[in-house]
């Protein structure tokens, strides 16, 4: 038998003998490695390779053998469930950030109390250390594979495939009896490889996410390579639970969403209102003070508009539809349209741009209930929406600029963030030039700025790539709200044009952008990143006065609206009860203040603070304690200051 060169990640060269398999080379090599990379492509150790072939590892730490980890624990997932509960039929199980799933037909209903034994037959899978191995089948010897197994589901993906085409499947087990599993891979090398796993929850999920198919029930887990990194990601998923917006926005009042009212329509409470007031008063005095121009577009277009800016064929799908007078219209699922309107309404000269259009937007998005989730997935909300019309010239200016908005604003919140551009997808609208501009300009200016980003392939908007900034909170989770879309293919299906310096009709660019989003999004974010204890700018409390008995309420009300003409936010508690039991109840509402007022504060006219994490201030007059939460109510952004509550003061 001879040899052949095989090329490391290194670029050392490594001779081996034909036949070798990908683990034999690594082995060579001193590589511990779970998987491989063989010229590009994601293998299993047990890979045969060629001459010339260039080999990575892919070891324990890299996220890339998290996904191998967690791919194959999804499927000794599966094995133990169909080995548990005749009658299971199973469709997909991929990785996914956090952990992995599996969904199942079921006649019966898992429940959180059946991991527990799930869990037991997934150690006994894991301890048998049972080989995965890879097969390449015939499309048709594939079919008829998943027939005999009776998974139906494995047999319509199937289905789809072109004939002829070769298909991998996994085994786990003996050759012919073991769990079997339609899978690119790749996967460990055994099931004896899992060191670390826990089951976490169970949904619905509708099959291929269409509420007209059948509803199938979603187990998820997670993996780790050790059992101290999954107590921490445990510990994580308990605080994200403590944290759930769902749940505070019902203990703090803000917010309801009821089935009578109907899925994915949020109800404002007061005091949630006043947090979205807050945040989109300080929203409208940003864009004012970037030159920004306030604009307000209908909810409803006729549909012909639809049509022409290529929604009607690319997104309708997402979009709700009415008819008056026999015309139909399209509810609004973006702002857009009526900004451009707003532009082609006069002539534009090159000295008017750039023309910045903010507004506020309420959508409606037709989201299938089964993704809707709080306010995180809504099918009503408010995006921070602007367009920016400007020369070609302009652009790397106005991007710059955009991206310097959104980290100043990311700053106030304390949030870290990372950035993806997102490529042409697959359903998308003009020219690849246009494609090549636009994607150009938003990777430049990245460049310029010197600020790291990933490529997302194929996932930008139908009419242009954008950058996409992924916040990450306080328990390290990502969230998608910026974003910045780059676009010159509406431009020119609504023909808008500018007069040129040398006097000849030119085409703009158009910027879509949203700082933080949706609002409903970005506020559920908040309330789980604070936890719901929001900072005195940005409580929609920001102080509860306590009278001690029924007696000190006259003073205390005069004390809130003292308070309340200082531009304070205030309630009192006037109840019969307890101080203690409305100190419990203050701080449950993770006020940042309460005032208590009593006998000595009501004969010195003062209130003796208490702060919400239990810290007592020494008495002091209303005028001091205004002062003092007009000075905790101050924040940094970029280079000026914004003050309580969120008024267009600069200091």
């Amino acid at each position: 038998m001879g040899e052949i060169d095989i090329i490391l990640a290194d670029g050392r060269t490594l001779r081996a003998p034909e036949g070798s398999s990908v683990g034999d080379v690594l082995r060579a090599a001193a590589e511990e490695a779970v998987a491989a990379r063989v010229d590009g492509r994601l293998v299993d150790l047990s890979a045969q390779v060629s001459a010339g072939a260039r080999i990575e590892g892919l070891h324990a730490g890299s996220p890339e053998a998290l996904e191998v980890l967690r791919h194959t624990t999804a499927h000794i997932m599966a094995q133990a469930v169909k080995d548990l509960f005749k009658g299971v039929r199973i469709a997909i199980g991929p990785a996914i950030e956090s952990g992995f799933y599996y969904d199942f037909d079921y006649s019966g209903t898992f429940s959180p109390e059946d991991f527990e034994a799930i869990e037991r037959r997934m150690a006994e899978i894991i301890a048998a250390d049972l080989p995965l191995r890879r097969q390449e089948l015939p499309r048709e010897e594939a079919l008829a594979l998943f027939e005999r197994e009776g998974e139906p589901y494995k047999v319509e993906l199937l289905g789809e495939l072109p004939e002829g085409e070769t298909i991998s499947v996994y085994r786990q087990g003996p050759e012919r009896d073991g769990f079997v599993d339609l899978c690119r891979g790749p996967h460990l090398p055994s099931t004896g490889k899992v060191p670390a796993f826990k089951l976490t929850s169970v949904a619905g999920a509708y099959w291929r996410g269409d509420e007209r198919r059948q509803m199938l029930q979603r187990i998820y887990g997670t993996a780790f390579w050790s059992p101290e990194e999954l107590a921490k990601h445990l510990e994580r998923l308990e605080e994200a639970r403590r944290r759930d917006h769902r749940k505070l926005g019902r203990e703090l009042d803000l917010f309801s969403i009821t089935d009578e009212v109907g899925a994915g329509l949020i109800i404002w409470h007061p005091r949630g209102a006043m947090l979205r007031w807050i945040l989109e008063n300080f929203e409208r005095c940003e864009h004012l003070r970037r030159g920004y121009h306030m604009v307000v577009g209908p909810q409803i277009l006729r549909l012909d508009l639809w049509k022409k800016s290529g929604h009607f064929d690319n997104y309708r799908e997402n979009m709700y539809f009415t008819e008056v007078e026999g015309q139909k219209y399209g509810i609004k699922p973006m702002n857009c349209l009526a900004h451009m309107m707003i532009y082609r309404s006069r002539v534009r000269s090159y000295r008017d741009l750039p023309l910045r259009y903010f507004e506020l937007g309420t959508v409606h998005r037709h989201e299938k209930s089964g993704v809707l989730h709080g306010l995180l997935r809504v099918r009503q909300f408010t995006q921070d929406d602007a367009h920016i019309i400007c020369t070609p010239e302009q652009l790397h200016a106005e991007i710059s600029g955009v991206i310097d908005f959104v980290c100043d604003v990311m700053g106030l919140f304390g949030f870290d963030y990372e950035i993806e551009v997102s490529t042409r997808p697959e359903k998308s609208i003009g020219s690849d030039e246009d494609w090549e501009r636009a994607t150009e300009a938003l990777i430049g200016t990245l460049q310029d700025k010197g600020m790291p980003f990933a490529i997302n392939e194929g996932d930008g908007a139908f009419y242009g790539p954008k950058i996409d900034i992924k916040l990450k909170d306080a328990l390290e989770r990502r969230w998608q709200c910026a974003t910045i879309q780059c676009d010159f293919t509406l431009p020119e299906r609504f023909d808008l044009t500018y007069m040129a310096a040398d006097g000849e009709r030119r085409r703009p660019v158009m910027l879509h952008r949203v700082i933080l989003g949706a609002i409903e999004r970005f506020l559920g974010v908040l309330i789980e990143h604070y936890a719901g204890a929001f900072p005195v700018w940005l409580a929609p409390v920001q102080a509860v006065v306590l009278p001690i008995t029924e007696r000190h309420n006259d003073y205390a009300e005069r004390v809130r609206g003292e308070l309340l003409a200082g531009g304070v936010r205030v309630e009192s508690d006037l109840r019969n009860e307890k101080l203690g039991l409305k100190i419990r109840e203050a701080q449950l509402q993770k006020f940042p203040y309460m005032l208590v007022v009593g006998d000595r504060e009501q004969q010195e006219g003062t209130v003796s603070p208490r702060r919400r994490g239990g810290e007592n201030l020494k008495p002091m007059s209303v005028g001091s304690f205004l002062a003092l939460v007009r000075e905790e109510g101050r924040v940094q952004v970029g280079d000026h200051c914004i003050q309580a509550p969120g008024a267009c003061a600069v200091s």
